[in-house]
């Protein structure tokens, strides 16, 4: 465990007990999070996206696209 994590467990323990909860249960949500997100990034990408980025490439190679700006429809 790092120094700024013992340091904010310190200063949780002086809190009424309802706000430990609360800060508790949120931290439990946010890691529960990231290591979902860290799960999902790790797996590889679906092909579908690599045909889909094909295919946007090869529409642009023959001509079937237009040059935009973001806010532009």
């Amino acid at each position: 465990m790092t120094n700024l994590l013992i340091e904010a467990f310190n200063k949780a323990q002086n809190l009424p007990e309802h706000l430990q909860n609360e800060l508790a249960q949120k931290m439990i949500e946010d890691i529960e999070s990231e290591l979902k997100w860290q799960k999902i990034l790790s797996q590889p990408q679906s092909s579908s996206l690599d045909e889909l980025a094909r295919q946007a490439l090869n529409d642009s190679w023959e001509g079937k696209t237009n040059e935009m700006g973001f806010d532009e429809l």
